[in-house]
């Protein structure tokens, strides 16, 4: 069945190849021959060209099959921990974190919204790949091939259990982050996943102060809580949780039956593990029918409420586009309000623009803030109305399981269960008899 899988994604990937347009550089930098100009060099690394790019993809797509084969097939959290290892320094330190798959949202955002930006050919196979395998086979990904979740994996020590409660409000944040970096990346205003990124200082050694003490902050963090980053910011994750829903194929705590053992309880560090449930009481069966009735009916309300909210914010939020930002300068300036005139107000007026049709821009970008506000809160509000009624659904559940979303594949489990230990006994009495 697996390989049946490895089938439909390579057609699934043959499609991809022939529907991209490969990017390249269409504006290239003017020639300077009669002139002293030196062009500088970029302060961070750009991508990589030609065969490098299909190198790290192919790199990519190895190791996503391996890593499928490690939590499905061998069932060895040793393994995955040495792929993982490998992911870190490869993706990691060796490639600086770019390409990046969490990153790449924002490309494929914005080649929507924008048709003069073409996506290079290796950001949609590192966006999508990762998703193809988490409709196929869960979050292996995230298992032992994001340097992101492996640089946490590292530093985790003590881990502490969060209650369900909230876990779940937390991650509420990474909705609201995904939304707010897809508003911001479709209106062309800034790439603020790539902007924030903990992690990607510590993979190129150096970066913003601000950024490195986050980064530095959320690994002490992980040294008691497992994957703070992966499991209540990363936007990429809100992605792989839901197709990690429809997968076919997963991870098991236990190689067949479950015996109720208890062992495995607290094995998993990310609190994916779901405990076997009773029936509800008549009484709570009651209330929670009439609270699922009246939440379903507030949902479209809570959408609007939250949409109005966003839309509102149109002000705040269009202050992240550049030009709104110089538009704003540029009336200070004009009404004596500032007396100092910064470089881009110079370069602004030396192009003999009229600030009358830059206001005109401006306003014209803060009206599709104020409409990209409306589905950023009718998204946010969306996502906290499913998150109660959520509550009100009652799921029953006779044995141990790794939760199809929130499990991210690491392995730890196995080692737990009786049946994993009886399964390589009798494995390696059938490498003993074959020799």
């Amino acid at each position: 069945m697996i390989r049946f899988g490895y089938i439909i994604i390579g057609i699934a990937l043959s499609l991809i190849l022939c529907g991209v347009t490969i990017g390249a550089e269409r504006f290239p930098p003017p020639d300077f021959i009669e002139t002293d100009h030196v062009i500088p060099s970029p302060t961070v690394p750009g991508p990589r060209q030609d065969i490098y790019e299909y190198i790290d993809v192919v790199v990519l797509l190895a190791a996503l099959g391996l890593s499928s084969y490690l939590v499905l097939k061998r069932r060895s959290r040793r393994a995955i921990f040495v792929l993982m290892v490998f992911s870190l320094l490869y993706f990691g330190f060796y490639r600086e974190g770019c390409v990046c798959s969490v990153g790449a949202i924002q490309n494929i955002v914005l080649s929507v919204f924008d048709r003069d930006y073409a996506v290079p050919i290796a950001v949609v196979l590192f966006f999508m790949l990762p998703l193809v395998f988490a409709l196929f086979f869960g979050r292996v990904f995230c298992a032992a091939v994001c340097p992101l979740g492996a640089i946490q994996d590292l530093v985790l020590l003590r881990p502490i259990s969060i209650p369900n409660w909230l876990e779940g409000g937390l991650r509420l944040f990474a909705y609201v982050y995904l939304a707010a970096a897809v508003l911001f990346a479709a209106t062309g205003s800034a790439f603020v996943i790539c902007r924030y990124d903990p992690f990607v200082a510590f993979f190129r050694l150096n970066g913003n102060l601000n950024i490195l003490i986050i980064g530095a902050c959320l690994l002490v963090i992980s040294v008691f809580v497992g994957r703070p980053y992966c499991r209540f910011i990363c936007p990429y994750g809100i992605l792989l949780r839901q197709l990690s829903r429809l997968s076919k194929w997963r991870v098991t705590i236990t190689p067949d039956e479950c015996i109720q053992c208890r062992l495995c309880e607290d094995s998993c560090p990310f609190g994916a593990i779901k405990k076997p449930t009773t029936d509800w009481p008549m009484t709570e069966y009651g209330k929670s029918k009439k609270r699922l009735a009246v939440l379903l009916l507030l949902l479209p309300v809570l959408m609007f409420l939250c949409g109005w909210t966003g839309s509102g914010l149109k002000k705040v939020t269009s202050r992240m586009h550049a030009t709104v930002r110089l538009a704003d300068r540029i009336y200070l300036e004009d009404t004596g309000e500032v007396e100092d005139i910064t470089d881009a107000s110079l370069a602004f007026r030396a192009t003999g623009k009229e600030p009358k049709e830059l206001y005109e821009e401006a306003s014209n970008i803060r009206a599709g803030f104020g409409l990209g506000g409306w589905f950023f809160g009718g998204f946010v509000g969306l996502v906290i109305g499913l998150k109660l009624i959520n509550v009100s659904v009652w799921r029953k559940r006779t044995d141990y399981e790794a939760g199809r979303a929130g499990c991210l594949a690491c392995g730890r489990c196995f080692k737990y269960c009786p049946k994993e230990h009886e399964r390589l006994k009798k494995r390696l009495l059938q490498n003993e008899n074959s020799y």
